[in-house]
């Protein structure tokens, strides 16, 4: 596995990295490249669960994991150290408490049910994510936790309920460091998942089958131009790389694949002014 070594990080908030979405592809497209090269040559379906375990060392595990009801469900944990979770024990329709032991990854049983399959990718991703680029930010000092014992050094784990996992979509703006690292663990689980390499030349021929020379598609154009961008584009791009169709889509107009019209507008003035 390629460490995580950036150089840029935010010392004010533990740590955050410092790093834009074009840096992460290029990341993203790094790990692939040593992980299995062939998804940068081929359009196809990653398996974040054999990524996850055999590549980046991860103790992968799947739990029904307890959440508070107005707080919103739990999908994903990530143990950086030895830590507990609560979980519920359906067998006996009762709470119970689990030790994760450090480099743990547990997926809630919830995304694995059938039709989740593109939810159950992404969260595995997403939760690789903050694996792989958040160690700064939330591992502890083994050595200092060993000296205060075995009780304290039980760390709570990092949980992502669904609304981070989802927040793929979410524009900018002002951000907390926890929200920075939430869009930074769900952008590369879509690098991962949809690679650049292999994402933009697929759309763009599927955009030339359907008369769209131009390499990207202006979705309020007219009614075939709707449907082509936000039905039948996800519906394909779905089916090749395992994600749910609301990712893909998202993945669209974040690479300028998909625009609107106000889009076009605003280059347009920008051209004249320059």
């Amino acid at each position: 596995m390629i460490a995580f070594n950036w150089h840029r990080v935010d010392r004010r908030n533990n740590n955050t990295p410092v790093i834009s979405d074009a840096e992460i592809d290029k990341l993203a497209a790094m790990l692939l490249r040593d992980y299995k090269p062939q998804l940068l040559k081929e359009p196809g379906k990653i398996k974040y669960d054999h990524f996850l375990e055999s590549y980046l060392g991860v103790n992968l595990d799947y739990k029904h994991i307890y959440y508070e009801e107005d707080a919103g469900r739990i999908l994903g944990v990530t143990a950086f150290s030895r830590g507990l979770l609560p979980i519920f024990d359906r067998e006996n329709l009762c709470l119970d408490e689990i030790v994760l032991e450090k480099d743990t990854i547990v997926l809630d049983l919830y995304v694995t049910a059938e039709g989740r399959e593109g939810l159950e990718l992404f969260t595995g991703l997403h939760e690789g994510g903050h694996f792989w680029m958040h160690q700064q930010v939330y591992a502890k000092d083994e050595r200092q936790l060993s000296l205060l014992g075995d009780a304290a050094a039980l760390e709570p784990v990092i949980c992502c309920r669904k609304d981070d996992v989802e927040s793929f979509g979410r524009k900018g703006g002002i951000r907390t460091p926890e929200q920075w690292r939430e869009h930074q663990a769900d952008y590369f689980a879509a690098a991962l998942a949809m690679p650049n390499a292999t994402f933009v030349p697929l759309v763009q021929a599927t955009l030339a089958a359907n008369g769209i020379a131009e390499g990207r598609i202006v979705e309020n154009a007219g009614w075939d131009e709707i449907v082509l961008a936000t039905e039948v584009l996800p519906e394909i791009l779905s089916e090749v790389y395992g994600v749910s169709k609301a990712a893909a889509y998202v993945k669209l107009r974040k690479t300028g694949l998909v625009v609107d019209g106000q889009t076009v507008k605003k280059e347009s003035r920008q051209r004249l002014v320059f």
